[in-house]
């Protein structure tokens, strides 16, 4: 996995999603979505991508694998990316239920390199979303994602209603981050050809609308052929640094 920054862009492309947040609950209130729609989650797998980066000026190759876990009412995902002499560079980790929403975490979990863990709690009995960093507080009101979630949401929820994820189409999801939360809204560009394992696939083009210059870009591409898992996933930071990940191989358990 290229990694310049030791940016845990290596990890599930979720994990590296940087991107800018709201200040406070109230900044969040004006937009947070809570839709319920059709959930189809993808089957539990194993799976390995590639991934190159920059980072911080440095230039890194390297590999992030990933495990998916959903059933009996619960999902897990569990991501690790490590880069030939750094060794672990990101670690992260989102688990929680399945509700009436999709996936419904409990809590996020991300460690970059030299860095010290960050959590998000996702407080169902309170309903609010609290971190261990920082004061900010968020209300849960039902599809809330974290920056490790998002893509399998967005997943399941294409993958229960394929021909509604048309070129144009636009999907609203409230995510939290390492110490906040935001609206982040993606918009299905195109179909297109991506090489997986050596072989080509089509796959659905997804791309995060900017608000701002300070956000990050992340791009998805999402397999109708291969149950709609995450193929490749790129993040771009305003300053220049990027992570591009692409599966290599998966094999579903």
């Amino acid at each position: 996995m290229k990694i310049n920054h030791t940016f845990h862009a290596v990890s599930v492309a979720a994990m590296l999603a940087l991107g800018t947040v709201t200040t406070g609950a109230h900044a969040a209130d004006s937009e947070h979505p809570a839709v319920k729609r059709p959930f189809s989650a993808p089957p539990s797998a194993d799976l390995t991508y590639a991934i190159k980066a920059k980072q911080h000026g440095l230039t890194i190759n390297g590999t992030a694998t990933v495990q998916w876990r959903a059933g009996d009412g619960k999902y897990s995902v569990a991501a690790e990316s490590r880069a030939p002499i750094f060794g672990k560079i990101l670690e992260t980790r989102s688990e929680g239920a399945i509700d009436d929403y999709g996936l419904a975490p409990a809590s996020f979990m991300e460690k970059r390199f030299r860095k010290e863990a960050t959590t998000a709690t996702f407080k169902r009995d309170t309903k609010t979303i609290s971190f261990s960093v920082g004061d900010e507080t968020y209300p849960i009101r039902g599809g809330e994602q974290d920056r490790v979630s998002i893509q399998w949401q967005l997943a399941a929820n294409a993958r229960a209603t394929p021909d509604k994820f048309k070129p144009g189409s636009e999907w609203a999801y409230f995510v939290a981050a390492r110490r906040n939360a935001e609206q982040w809204v993606f918009r299905v560009v195109k179909t297109e050809t991506i090489t997986v394992g050596g072989s080509e696939i089509s796959a659905l083009h997804l791309v995060r609308q900017q608000t701002d210059d300070k956000d990050s870009q992340v791009d998805l591409w999402l397999a109708p052929s291969m149950d709609w898992y995450p193929v490749r996933v790129v993040f771009k930071d305003a300053d220049g640094d990027y992570v591009d990940q692409t599966l290599d191989k998966f094999t579903k358990k």
